[in-house]
């Protein structure tokens, strides 16, 4: 299947990154998103408590707000950061890190994005599950877990720029 090809007003950083990627490539926004979240369900409920009083301990209530607030949060905040691996949003500072990242691997003579010890079919069928669920992650989280060589961008530009230093 082929991949969707999407106009983006900003460049495309990876297609499909890796979930740790995007999580190292959190900005601080993302991370407040995170707390925000942690925070705000609770908060809700505790003042839902207050307006309409229920007479129970809140106690497990709260913490399971605080539970169902970070998966949220988090969540958001995933979201948020692959919008920006996409090229949806603003995306300056994501792409300065992807540069010097993956130049240096390609200077170190390492594959750009990682090994993977599954076959190329896994890695494939692993590349058309997770790419775009971060659209979904509300209904059903799934994270591109696998390392694959489908990332929709051209790894010549990481190669050209290790042929310029090389020059110099």
């Amino acid at each position: 299947m082929p991949q969707k090809v999407v106009t983006t007003p900003y460049p495309l950083i990876d297609g499909d990154p890796h979930a740790f990627r995007v999580v190292r490539y959190f900005r601080p926004s993302d991370y407040a998103t995170v707390a925000a979240g942690t925070a705000g369900f609770p908060a809700l409920l505790y003042f839902w408590d207050m307006a309409d009083p229920s007479h129970f301990r809140l106690r497990t209530h709260l913490r399971l707000g605080g539970l169902l607030g970070f998966l949220g949060g988090f969540m958001m905040a995933y979201q948020r950061s692959s919008f920006r691996f996409w090229g949806w949003s603003e995306n300056k500072r994501e792409e300065e890190m992807d540069l010097a990242e993956l130049t240096q691997r390609a200077q170190e003579g390492k594959p750009l994005y990682g090994t993977s010890d599954q076959p190329l079919w896994v890695q494939g069928a692993a590349h058309n599950n997770s790419a775009f669920s971060q659209l979904k992650l509300h209904a059903f989280p799934w994270f591109n877990l696998v390392n694959h060589p489908h990332h929709g961008t051209d790894p010549a530009k990481y190669d050209a720029k290790t042929e310029k230093n090389d020059e110099e």
